[in-house]
């Protein structure tokens, strides 16, 4: 039996982040799929009962504990495993800023985007315009920082990026734009990540793809 179980389906960027760190950590660990879009088994009471009061995944379950939110588990992960760690109080506070950006304006739109135009079944106008320049706006605000250094917090990759990357490998054509091509910067460091040993497509990685409804 392996150590950890996640919680998770293939085409939630949240869950990526997650499954992705327990990768590049080398730790033992399961999916455990959650039928995000058929099944909803996140919205029945058992689920918020015994996985996640919230109805959301991932959720990270380890003997007795389970988290759930992306970034506290990438947090618990990267202190368990001394990996992709921010160093002092300087770059902690500086990864959480990039954490919380990333959460509320970045992966934060881009899912919603994403979901609503690909995932949802019923794309609606305006919500993708209402997306999309904020989309546009933060992805150059990463773009240009990803110009000045090799990682969000400078030459050594943090939790940060493991992040930051939550829906960036996702197929261009369910954006309907290409993040790679359109903002060159963060395209090279998307080809950094890539090259840890581990780093698996999010449709490798987690169950549920492709997607049956």
């Amino acid at each position: 039996m392996a150590e950890y179980k996640l919680y998770c389906f293939a085409q939630s960027g949240n869950c990526y982040r997650a499954a992705l760190m327990l990768n590049l950590v080398g730790a033992d660990w399961e999916p455990v799929w959650v039928d995000f879009f058929k099944g909803g088994v996140q919205r029945t009471p058992d689920y918020r009962s015994d996985v996640n009061e919230m109805g959301e995944a991932p959720v990270l379950a380890f003997g007795d504990r389970k988290l759930s939110q992306s970034g506290v588990i990438l947090t618990y992960l990267s202190g368990k495993f001394g990996k992709f760690q921010p160093r002092g109080e300087d770059e902690q506070l500086e990864c959480l800023r990039w954490l919380l950006f990333d959460n509320q304006k970045v992966n934060g739109f881009l899912g919603p985007y994403r979901f609503v135009k690909t995932l949802s079944g019923k794309p609606d106008p305006g919500a993708l315009n209402f997306l999309k320049p904020r989309i546009d706006n933060n992805l150059a605000i990463v773009d240009k920082r990803l110009e000045e250094r090799k990682f969000i917090l400078g030459d050594r990759p943090t939790i940060a990026d493991i992040s930051m990357c939550g829906y960036m490998y996702y197929p261009a054509d369910e954006f309907g734009f290409d993040i790679p091509k359109e903002y060159p910067a963060i395209g090279a460091w998307l080809e950094r990540i890539k090259a840890f040993p581990g780093w698996k497509h999010p449709y490798e990685l987690m169950p549920g793809y492709p997607l049956v409804r």
